[in-house]
């Protein structure tokens, strides 16, 4: 039962990060001391997306549904709902590619607006 509950966990902590990694840049255009987290936040899930990597915490998922004695993802909440939004049907490499894409453009637009927010508040 514990196994089932962490790996339950860890995919609702897996979608927070890639909420975070996506949209995190604009939490730091109000808590500039967020940019030390986000900026690698970011960077892994480019990353991750552009090379194709398996993410750890996938890794840490399965281990805990094998040793909660699973050998898939049963009908929970989380897994009916936010798994796949994680890992939709039919990600391909491409789909891989244009999403790391997507994270790195939004971040880039963020960033030049926090940095041009700096230069403003220097120069006045």
């Amino acid at each position: 039962m514990f196994y089932r509950i962490a790996a339950d966990g860890l995919v609702l902590f897996h979608l927070l990060f890639i909420l975070f990694a996506l949209f995190g840049g604009l939490l730091a255009l109000k808590w500039r001391y967020l940019i030390w987290w986000h900026l690698p936040a970011a960077v892994w899930a480019v990353v991750v997306e552009v090379f194709q990597l398996t993410c750890p915490l996938t890794r840490w998922e399965n281990l805990l549904r094998q040793n909660a004695g699973q050998d898939g993802y049963a009908d929970s909440f989380i897994e009916h709902y936010v798994w796949p939004l994680i890992y939709p049907a039919g990600l391909t490499p491409a789909i891989q590619l244009g999403l790391g894409s997507l994270v790195l453009l939004i971040n880039v637009i963020v960033y030049v607006r926090l940095t041009r927010q700096w230069k403003l508040a220097r120069e006045s």
